[in-house]
């Protein structure tokens, strides 16, 4: 299966615009395992993961098969890098005390990472996945949440079909790990119009629209957007559903 990148183009607006997660799910992962030696994220992007990981493993590798999104990653001194597909990591074996996943699963050879993930993890290791996909306006703004869903639904026929596993929430993946129980995690965030519409800019069903019917067609879906605004710099609070997946070794 070859790399299908959707981002390199975008990695500038990937990195400034993608949302933070929270700190109380970096601190869960910190309880998953007893040896905080390593973590490897995989599919890092611009390495907002890996630098949250920081505080808590005393290295951090962080991988990406697009050599653009790791040119355009956060630096940090205990975070190494590095271009390389999730099924071929070249990390040694059973080298790793958590391997992390944000939002990148539905994009592997799934059965190929898996078996990575056997031959990278240490024994007493932890596997966690993460995705979130639609959000919404919590403040019963009836306006922009109609705006909000046009967007999306003029999006929908251009997402690539491995995104339809993050509308599925991964209930289709068949894991060939143990589950166990998590926590629930959202993300909540204040954001701009200029904040929204930028994040909407790093999505690969954009980019897909945008070579498909050009800027004007972009325009054209943002204009509601813009018009239920109540003034492009006014905050709105965002909130996503955050499912974390959390597997052990059999």
């Amino acid at each position: 299966m070859s790399f299908k990148d959707y981002f390199s183009k975008q990695a500038k607006h990937y990195a400034r615009y993608r949302p933070r997660y929270p700190e109380a799910l970096f601190e869960h992962l910190a309880t998953l395992t007893q040896s905080h030696q390593t973590a490897w994220d995989c599919a890092t992007g611009s390495g907002q993961v890996a630098l949250s990981l920081t505080p808590y493993f005393e290295r951090v590798h962080a991988t990406d098969a697009s050599a653009q999104q790791i040119e355009n990653a956060f630096v940090h001194e205990q975070i190494e890098y590095g271009v390389a597909p999730a099924e071929r990591s070249q990390l040694p074996d059973q080298s790793m005390d958590l391997i992390t996943v944000a939002q990148a699963l539905h994009w592997f050879d799934r059965p190929a990472f898996f078996e990575e993930v056997r031959r990278v993890l240490k024994p007493e290791g932890a596997l966690a996945i993460w995705f979130y996909g639609y959000f919404r306006v919590p403040d019963k703004d009836a306006a922009l949440n109609a705006a909000l869903r046009n967007f999306y639904d003029r999006i929908d026929p251009f997402w690539p079909l491995e995104a339809a596993l993050i509308h599925q929430e991964y209930k289709t993946i068949e894991f060939p790990f143990q589950q166990e129980p998590t926590p629930e995690f959202c993300m909540t965030l204040d954001w701009t119009l200029d904040d929204m519409l930028g994040y909407f800019m790093t999505w690969s069903g954009t980019q897909r629209l945008l070579v498909a019917e050009g800027e004007e067609a972009i325009a054209a879906a943002f204009e509601p957007l813009q018009q239920a605004w109540d003034g492009p710099e006014q905050p709105k609070c965002i909130q996503w559903p955050l499912p974390l997946r959390v597997f052990r070794m059999d």
